[in-house]
Order: C-alpha cells, then sequence, then structure tokens
C-alpha cells in the first residue's frame, strides 16, 4: 500500500498582520498607491554588453547578470539607503562576509529536483539554466525585463524553458522587484521533486543575519512567527532586516496569491539564505510521507510571482503588511 501523502492544493491560512476590514483594507491599498506614486523615483535601464544595469536617479540599483555562474542572477542590489542588499560572495570577496554556499548568488530563481536533476547546486553534475534571449527590455512605462532561459541537465539535455518577468520599481524610502517565472514542460512531463532546496532565492548581508555575531538582524512572516520559527512555514510574505552601518534596513519577499500553492513555504534560515519554496513539504513539516513533488505534462505551465521590497525600517516601519495588501490586489 502507498502511503505517501500527495500534497497539491494546501488549505490557504489568513495572514495575522493581513487582517483588516474590507474598507481598511481598500484605504490602505489607496494610500500605500498614493504614496508610491507621489514619491516614484526616475529608473533608467540599458544593456552593458550580454547584461541589463537598472538605475535609480542616476545611482546604481542592480544588473540582470545572464552568465555569472550556472543560472542568471541579479547583482548587485543597491537599497534606498545606499548599502548593498544582498551577499557579495562568491562574486567578490568583501571582509567579515560569510564565505559557504557558493550557489547563494545574490538573488536567483532555481530547483533542486527538475526532472531528476539537480539546479540548486554547482557541482560537475548539476543543471544549467542558460539565457536564450531577450525578449523585452522595456525602459519607457514599466521598467520591465523579460526573458527566456533553458534549463539543461549536466550532458546538455534540455529539461524544460521558463519565461521570466522581472520589473523594477523605487520611491524615496523603497525599491522593489517583481520576479515572475512562468516553466514550461517543453521537452515532455518534467516532476519538480520534493526538496527543500528551491526556489526563489536571495542571500542577505552578512551584517544583517540573524546568527551574525555581532548582533544581527531578524525574521519575520505574515503570520507574527520570528527568526528560527519562521523557516518551513507558510506565509504570504516574509521580512528580512537589521542594521548595516548603523542604519536599519531590511528585503521583504511578497508572495502573490496566483503564484503556484500560494501561499508558499519558507526555506529562510538565520545563516542568511531566505527563499520561497512550494514544493520542500517533507522537509518543513518533518514528514517523510509527504510529498510536495509536482509533475506538468508536456506543455503545461506553472508560475511563481514574488515581489522583493528593500526597504528603510524595521517591518512594522517599512508596513510590510500594507505593502502586501497592495500587491495581492494587483493582477
Amino acid at each position: 500500500m502507498n502511503n505517501t501523502k500527495m500534497i497539491e492544493t494546501p488549505t490557504t491560512p489568513t495572514p495575522r498582520f493581513g487582517r483588516r476590514c474590507a474598507c481598511l483594507a481598500v484605504l490602505l491599498t489607496w494610500a500605500a498607491l498614493f504614496s508610491r506614486t507621489a514619491t516614484a523615483a526616475e529608473i533608467t535601464m540599458q544593456r552593458d554588453g550580454d547584461d541589463v544595469v537598472v538605475e535609480v536617479d542616476g545611482k546604481p540599483f542592480t544588473r540582470y547578470d545572464i552568465d555569472n555562474g550556472p543560472k542568471p542572477i541579479l547583482f548587485p542590489v543597491v537599497g534606498p539607503g545606499g548599502q548593498e542588499m544582498t551577499r557579495a560572495y562568491p562574486m567578490r570577496q568583501v571582509e567579515g562576509e560569510r564565505q559557504d554556499h557558493p550557489h547563494h548568488r545574490s538573488i536567483w530563481f532555481t530547483h533542486g529536483d527538475v526532472g531528476g536533476v539537480d539546479f540548486w547546486s554547482e557541482s560537475d553534475r548539476s543543471g544549467k539554466i542558460k539565457h536564450r534571449e531577450y525578449v523585452d527590455v522595456n525602459d519607457d512605462d514599466d521598467h520591465t525585463i523579460k526573458t527566456i532561459n533553458d534549463w539543461y541537465d549536466a550532458d546538455g539535455k534540455k529539461i524544460c524553458e521558463d519565461v521570466r518577468t522581472v520589473k523594477f520599481a523605487a520611491g524615496d524610502n523603497w525599491r522593489s522587484i517583481d520576479y515572475d517565472v512562468t516553466i514550461t514542460a517543453s521537452e515532455g512531463p518534467v516532476k519538480f521533486g520534493d526538496t527543500k532546496e528551491g526556489a526563489m532565492g536571495i542571500r542577505v548581508p552578512t551584517a544583517i543575519d540573524v546568527d551574525n555575531e555581532n548582533g544581527g538582524g531578524h525574521i519575520r512572516t505574515s503570520e507574527g512567527l520570528e527568526d528560527r520559527a519562521a523557516w518551513g512555514k507558510r506565509a504570504s510574505w516574509v521580512d528580512y532586516y537589521g542594521d548595516i552601518d548603523g542604519q536599519t534596513v531590511g528585503v521583504a519577499m511578497l508572495n502573490h496569491p496566483s503564484s503556484f500553492r500560494y501561499p508558499t513555504y519558507w526555506h529562510v534560515r538565520t545563516y542568511g539564505l531566505f527563499a520561497a519554496n512550494p514544493f520542500g513539504l517533507h522537509d518543513f513539516l518533518d514528514d517523510e510521507t509527504a510529498d510536495g513533488s509536482f509533475e506538468l505534462a508536456q506543455g503545461e505551465t506553472l508560475t511563481m510571482r514574488h515581489r522583493l521590497i528593500f526597504h528603510l525600517g524595521d517591518t512594522t516601519t517599512a508596513d510590510i503588511a500594507a505593502e502586501f495588501e497592495r500587491y495581492a490586489a494587483e493582477k
């Protein structure tokens, strides 16, 4: 008898920090929209070789880098306070930074078991995600990069493909990146295996990781969980914040309600890894009979949608709960 628990459509909890009456939610959404419109900054995007460089008011924001290791990444990422908001290693050596997990490259999207291939790690037998083409680099209105990417195993066999839409926005006290990925089973059926190693990832600076010996930062979820308690739990959003050079800054990752298996589980570690992963249930639930895998038939797709908000202040100051309400209201 097969006792494996197939988990395909988890029940959605109500975010504790998101509970508001309908009228208040509408008011907050409009207030946030007005505030963002009133404080919008000038964003410019331009090609630099094979990459795209993004600036805010003439200052660096990030670079969409297609050839830095085995997957496209965003690096560096500069927040509204001028601090780099992702760990520099392994792209650059910085004194005092942790130098573990070299596959944690700033901001990335992969998964540890796609058709039996590990795209998360960076070993000789790991898969590679190769940029195929830019569909669009829109510097006029919505400041969006759209790309097509092919997923190959270590022997060069194509497993699947994806379309990524990466949108940038900014204001006085915040900068944001919307990162939508639609994966297509282009080569035949493909199974996303149950592993904690995935999927939408960011590695925060060592200065704000919870385990930092100089004080460290904090993790907070929409359900009110903090620090170590946040790992493996489901939430609409998670915020990771702390002090860099005497200023409190943070990065929140929001999971859109239309995203696959919303609200996602969070592979968020006190040493600085911060990832949204809807597949790794047997680890997250500590239950070997649980199965979070998911199989796409040939031609089928799944979409994961997240917004990264780089902010000044802590979770409350940045009002991440209201930011989620605003994001959730968008189609």
